[in-house]
């Protein structure tokens, strides 16, 4: 159920009308926007009568919404959210690029690749500490050591840094993180999402799970939000399909629906969506054009001999030639 609020709505009213939504169980979330004041509530709604609600002064309709997910749902929330990574937006007309490699191999990788990225004009860093393999016996990252590399870069650099967070248990180590990013593969981690969504307000990068529906993408930000924290990024990087030519399968035009469906954010990842450094580019490109929010791109000094995914991972040169292009590109649809 959402709450219109009428303009120039008295404030003590207002927070009447909340107190009163919380004492038949229900929590109340409050959207300012530009145009509109919402309350969304939160909660069994089933024993509210809507039009007790409608009657009050400082209402002016409420509406019954369908959709399981209400925190990050548009209705809520017409208004784009804007998510604060560390100094940088994301979302609300800006576009974010995270770059980095797959994982941190040793503090003279991460400082070049740091360095590179942000003379292209990257906005923040990536690199996992902690790597989640199909695979017990591959490379599955330096850790805490990890965590440490990529805070001398932040250092050296000034970049923000996103990095993926497995396990709870490892918390205390991300304090010098900027955004905690959730990988495909922990989605649906049902106990992780609500720990992070109690414990922190720091940006929540989500990606889509291999297999999953925009719904069930959307239903695990919900986790988030509903445990306390708002701030969190969506993020396409193609599902699991028939077809074989290509790691995933990116279907771009979930970009403009999710656009629709939610005020959240939405970045694309090319790297994962493609497996291969040259596909990179247009698809980064092609996001640019369609509306994404952004991207996060799999950078390495030396693909070749990098330890993790360096078949999709571009060179410094690489990157540098993609910005130009994806500038040339946002500067002509403006």
């Amino acid at each position: 159920m959402i709450i219109i609020i009428k303009k120039n709505a008295d404030e003590m009213q207002v927070e009447n009308l909340k107190t009163l939504l919380a004492s038949k169980g229900i929590e109340p979330h409050v959207s300012k926007g530009s145009l509109q004041t919402l309350i969304g509530c939160v909660g069994d709604v089933s024993h509210l009568d809507p039009g007790l609600i409608e009657a009050l002064d400082v209402v002016e309709s409420v509406q019954r919404i369908q959709e399981p997910y209400k925190a990050a749902n548009r209705k809520f929330h017409p208004d784009d959210s804007v998510i604060d990574c560390g100094g940088v937006k994301v979302g609300g007309g800006s576009f974010s690029v995270i770059a980095g490699p797959c994982s941190v191999e040793s503090e003279e990788q991460m400082v070049c690749v740091a360095r590179a990225v942000k003379a292209a004009g990257a906005s923040m860093l990536r690199g996992g500490a902690f790597k989640p393999r199909t695979s017990p016996y591959s490379f599955q990252g330096l850790g805490a050591e990890g965590l440490r590399l990529l805070s001398l870069a932040k250092r050296e650099t000034g970049l923000p840094v996103v990095t993926e967070l497995m396990d709870f248990k490892d918390f205390d180590l991300f304090e010098d993180v900027d955004v905690i990013q959730i990988g495909a593969r922990n989605m649906q981690n049902f106990n992780l999402l609500k720990e992070v969504g109690s414990h922190t307000k720091k940006p929540v990068l989500l990606k889509r799970g291999m297999s999953a529906t925009l719904q069930e993408l959307l239903m695990s930000a919900e986790y988030v939000m509903a445990s306390g924290n708002p701030n969190v990024i969506l993020c396409e990087r193609g599902i699991r399909t028939f077809e074989t030519a290509l790691r995933n399968t990116l279907d771009l035009g979930v970009v403009p629906l999710l656009h629709r469906l939610s005020h959240l954010p939405v970045l694309v990842d090319p790297s994962h969506a493609t497996g291969y450094a040259h596909m990179v580019e247009p698809v980064s490109v092609a996001a640019a054009a369609i509306g994404a929010d952004g991207l996060i791109v799999e950078v390495h000094n030396d693909p070749p001999h990098a330890r993790c995914d360096g078949a999709q991972s571009q060179t410094p040169e690489m990157f540098a030639r993609m910005m130009e292009k994806i500038h040339r590109v946002r500067g002509a649809l403006a």
